[in-house]
């Protein structure tokens, strides 16, 4: 029977699922209120990384930084663009296409895996390449010219933030010596620099005329919104199997299609569930791998 301590777990990944899988909805009232993507991101992150900065202070000395500055500055940068590129692909696109081109990001992780780490792929690893490869073929494939390319700005944008995302978990994997909460902290700072940077360059620094409910909304977005999904996730992942969070995980996208279908009124075309389907079998791959090497 499973213990109350497994539930929790269960329940703590399938809330931080739920929470990613509908957070486009806040993001898109944010837009229309006047506070832009890039603008809601500042705030968001800064409230988020302002909440968690307390927690981190006493132990700032204790840090071995030195030897990891270069691999903490690589996180900041990929974490940055996973979550700009994330956030204003599914505020522009549609959801669910925007999530299953994120969830390449198994494809990603095995490919950097094997130039980064070393890491040569295995036998699960050619499934989990070949179905994401597929799965991104059907999808992105168009007729008009014969081979798979982007739709537009958003399956770019959905693009990056997959493959950011694979790099910046690789550099979680690499910086071992560094505690999970310093690690948030540093991501969530790199998503805010990334943000300020992406305004600079397009549309510069002054704030917008959003009504101060928007702000404060985007605060309450970062803080408890995003502090409660990071630490629902963590707590899921320490306390269960790796596969099976990786799995349960994939209530995301449930959770997006969902709600995109009752809220947006988005549908699903066949070839986004063909290529979905295969980018699924993937993810559900590498959550086996990831069982295997904890086994082994």
């Amino acid at each position: 029977m499973p213990t109350r301590s497994h539930l929790l777990a269960v329940a703590s990944v399938l809330l931080a699922a739920t929470l990613w899988g509908v957070f486009w909805y806040p993001l898109r009232r944010l837009e229309q209120a006047g506070l832009g993507g890039l603008w809601a991101t500042v705030v968001i992150y800064a409230s988020a990384a302002l909440a968690l900065l307390p927690f981190c202070l006493a132990s700032l000395q204790r840090i071995a930084w030195r030897g990891a500055r270069v691999g903490l500055l690589v996180l900041a940068l990929a974490s940055g663009l996973c979550n700009v590129a994330f956030i204003l692909a599914v505020i522009e696109g549609e959801v669910v296409r925007v999530l299953l081109l994120f969830y390449l990001s198994p494809l990603w992780t095995v490919l950097l895996g094997w130039g980064l780490l070393r890491e040569r792929p295995g036998g699960p690893d050619w499934i989990v390449l070949g179905a994401a490869m597929a799965g991104a073929l059907v999808m992105l494939w168009k007729p008009e010219v014969g081979y798979p390319l982007p739709a537009g700005r958003p399956d770019w944008l959905a693009l990056l933030a997959g493959f950011s995302f694979a790099l910046a978990n690789i550099e979680i994997r690499r910086l071992q010596a560094i505690p999970v909460r310093h690690k948030t902290l540093v991501s969530w700072v790199g998503v805010l620099f990334v943000a300020l940077a992406w305004l600079a360059g397009t549309q510069g620094l002054a704030p917008p005329p959003a009504a101060p409910g928007a702000w404060l909304g985007a605060a309450v977005l970062g803080a408890p919104g995003m502090v409660i999904m990071t630490l629902s996730v963590q707590y899921g992942v320490t306390h269960l199997p790796v596969h099976r969070s990786a799995i349960l995980l994939l209530f995301e996208l449930v959770a997006g299609a969902l709600s995109s279908w009752w809220l947006a009124h988005e549908g699903v075309r066949l070839g986004e569930w063909i290529g979905g389907a295969l980018i699924v079998l993937s993810a559900l791959t590498a959550a086996y791998r990831q069982r295997e090497e904890k086994a082994g």
